[in-house]
């Protein structure tokens, strides 16, 4: 083990009186912050000094609904490749969805990810699934999967179409107070669908998904939370419609938390104009109208923060025609700067931090660290002024399912530093 002392090093985080200072930060070998004033020094020639003038240091990000394949899908994702992606892309925490082969369904399956994460630097929270098998028929057991450590419950890229399952479980997970996190999408709607219904889809001549699936599905799932009074978290929205439909029900008191993409922030339906399988995501990327809407529903509070999607596709399922390729893209590494690409001119960055760190934590109602002497350090450090280019060369994830290998993004990752661990990119 090994001290780390973090020079010169800007801190943002709004809620501490220490929001803005530049200072030095001295973590110990237990992992503890011991120390936060000006010129502080090693205490041995072992220890690990960061000193990059501009760097700025925040509580440890987190995402929520990341993908991985572990166990059944391994060479698209196992658990120490998305912890590494993870850790490239500034994450001390990950909360991801529960779609492996076999899914995330019972006690057994949660104590396997916790038992081959414990060492690991960045700090895996499963969620379980909703139904078994995620299929959208029969509850899991979730009184079990909570008391081992779920800490949510979801279907995960399997938008659940029983209204009866869906309120099943939100009765069910009241009884201890856990969270259903569900994708607003009716899969009725568009059979085959594709990509989002409008001129591009027309153009290419492929099904459209149209923004009314998702607005239905909405209006169904805050309908049955309404009547069974537990919560819920809707997640991936990418429609005006959904917006507004999440304000009014937050405004009647409703207990419902969203979330929106960095991909439906970034990227519209244009990109596929060319048939690019690389922008092929569910739920599909928008026109710029949703974008425009979804960006004020963050301004608002009415989105409650971002998310990856991260979703690991070997090459073998990616590179095929349009209608046979899987949907999926992997963003771990540059989730936070591609959303911050689309973000920094409308929101301070204070705001758009908070966005990947209170926000999640709150949802999952998981303690909140701080940047204070005698806090366990959790902490991710990165240069809002610097840009990077996100090489193939060095992409952690196991699959390489990115339209952004080569482009140039804002906001540096510097690092993270949990559990008494540090790693630099």
């Amino acid at each position: 083990m090994y001290n780390i002392l973090l020079k010169n090093v800007i801190i943002i985080d709004a809620d501490s009186y220490l929001n803005g200072k530049t200072t030095d930060i001295f973590v110990n070998a237990q992992g503890i912050i011991e120390n936060i004033g000006d010129d502080l020094q090693p205490q041995h020639k072992k220890d690990i000094v960061f000193d990059k003038p501009g760097t700025c240091v925040s509580i440890g990000w987190m995402d929520i609904g990341a993908h991985f394949g572990d166990p059944g899908f391994e060479y698209r994702e196992d658990l120490e490749s998305l912890n590494a992606a993870a850790m490239a892309g500034g994450f001390t925490k990950i909360a991801p969805f529960p779609n492996t082969s076999p899914v995330i369904q019972s006690r057994a399956d949660i104590y396997y990810v916790q038992n081959k994460t414990r060492d690991l630097l960045v700090d895996v929270l499963p969620i379980g699934a909703l139904s078994v098998g995620c299929k959208g028929r029969d509850l899991a057991e979730l009184v079990d999967m909570h008391t081992s450590g779920a800490v949510a419950f979801s279907d995960g890229n399997h938008p659940v179409q029983d209204a009866g399952l869906l309120m099943r479980g939100l009765q069910y997970a009241k009884i201890f107070d856990g969270l259903i996190i569900n994708t607003p999408a009716d899969t009725t709607i568009a059979p085959g669908g594709q990509i989002h219904e409008g001129l591009i889809s027309v153009q290419l001549g492929l099904t459209g998904i149209p923004a009314i699936s998702e607005a239905l599905m909405l209006q169904r799932d805050l309908t049955l939370l309404e009547y069974a009074q537990s919560r819920l978290h809707v997640y991936a929205i990418t429609t005006s419609e959904a917006v507004e439909a999440i304000r009014q029900a937050k405004k009647s008191g409703l207990p419902v938390t969203a979330s929106v993409t960095a991909l439906h922030l970034s990227f519209t339906d244009d990109a596929l104009s060319d048939f690019d399988t690389q922008y092929k995501v569910f739920p599909p990327l928008r026109d710029a109208s949703h974008i425009e809407v979804l960006k004020k529903g963050l301004l608002d509070g009415t989105i409650d923060f971002i998310t990856s999607q991260h979703t690991p596709i070997d090459d073998d399922c990616k590179h095929l025609e349009f209608p046979e390729a899987d949907f999926g893209i992997i963003n771990l590494e540059t989730a936070v700067s591609l959303s911050y690409q689309h973000l920094k001119n409308i929101l301070s960055l204070e705001k758009f931090i908070s966005l990947w760190t209170i926000s999640p934590r709150k949802t999952l109602r998981l303690p909140l660290p701080s940047i204070a002497v005698g806090e366990k350090a959790d902490l991710t450090l990165f240069n809002p002024d610097i840009d990077w280019v996100y090489e193939r060369k060095n992409i952690r994830s196991k699959s390489k399912n990115s339209p952004l290998i080569g482009k140039i993004l804002p906001l540096k990752i510097e690092g993270v530093i949990n559990k008494g661990r540090v790693h630099f990119n």
